[in-house]
């Protein structure tokens, strides 16, 4: 299989340095890190979608005004992933699987964009999606108009499995080969999962939102900016169960012998050097 990084969205809120780390001036920077697999049986496979076509031609209602003013979306035709396939020589239909981490307007606004692709997920997330019971939070983070026209849905439930590394695995996802699972990792979302991708360098974990900086990861003690720290707390639903998984995912990553490397959705440094196939330390 081979693994390529796409960045299907971008977010520049204010705050600079406080927000990702590293920007110079009053606005940060942030990604929407998605995955393209071209696998030799299943043909294309998605992890995340970024934002979508449709977003990008109406972002309203399809994303919330607080939403879109708080994070400063600069929605881009060419960084969706639909085009971005595209640019690499393929055709929507080359992609046949969509595997979620969860179902925020920030990772599925681009499933209508690959409407004969399998989506798969965890049973929760698409339960919490559908009840929309949340409050204000769940409203504005699952957008309907994003969801309705997806009808392939394969949707799972995390029943204590077959283990990886530790952690809860869901294997045998329907059409996927055996290197592609979901680790279920509630939290952020109730079916907030990882998708780990076993490659040709060993395995990969896209951790979704279970982290959002680069140094809450893969150092022994947690390390994150202020604003994304504000961030992670406006959005979850579990505290405990987040931050407990975020400290397995930390003890993973710094474990040599498990050979594990880890991404989150939207750390611009991570994203770069993933992409570029530089170490993410």
């Amino acid at each position: 299989m081979k693994i390529h990084h796409i960045n299907c969205g971008t977010d520049c809120p204010f705050g600079g340095a406080l927000m990702d780390g590293c920007s110079h001036g009053p606005l940060a920077r942030l990604v929407c890190h998605c995955l393209l697999i071209e696998t030799p049986s299943s043909g294309l496979v998605l992890v995340d979608t970024g934002y979508g076509l449709n977003d990008v031609r109406r972002p309203h209602p399809r994303t919330s005004r607080l939403m879109h003013g708080l994070l400063n979306i600069r929605f881009r035709e060419e960084e969706t992933a639909r085009r971005q396939v595209e640019a690499m020589g393929y055709s929507a239909r080359d992609v046949r699987h969509i595997v979620l981490t969860h179902l925020d307007f920030d990772h599925a606004g681009g499933l209508e964009d690959f409407p004969e692709a399998q989506v798969h997920l965890t049973a929760a997330e698409l339960s919490a999606a559908r009840r929309l019971d949340g409050g204000v939070t769940s409203r504005k983070r699952y957008r309907p108009m994003q969801l309705d026209g997806v009808r392939n849905w394969r949707d799972y439930e995390a029943t204590g499995g077959d283990g990886w590394f530790g952690f809860e695995a869901v294997r045998d996802l329907a059409g996927l080969p055996p290197e592609i699972l979901l680790i279920p990792l509630k939290g952020h979302t109730w079916g907030h999962a990882g998708v780990a991708v076993q490659g040709p360098d060993g395995w990969l974990l896209h951790a979704g939102d279970a982290y959002f900086f680069r140094d809450e990861v893969r150092r022994p003690e947690r390390k994150c900016t202020p604003g994304l720290r504000l961030y992670q707390n406006l959005m979850e639903v579990d505290r405990g169960a987040r931050l407990a998984n975020q400290q397995r995912l930390r003890e993973l990553s710094l474990d040599r012998s498990a050979g594990v490397r880890m991404i989150c959705a939207h750390d611009p440094v991570e994203y770069e050097r993933a992409a570029a196939g530089a170490p993410l330390v």
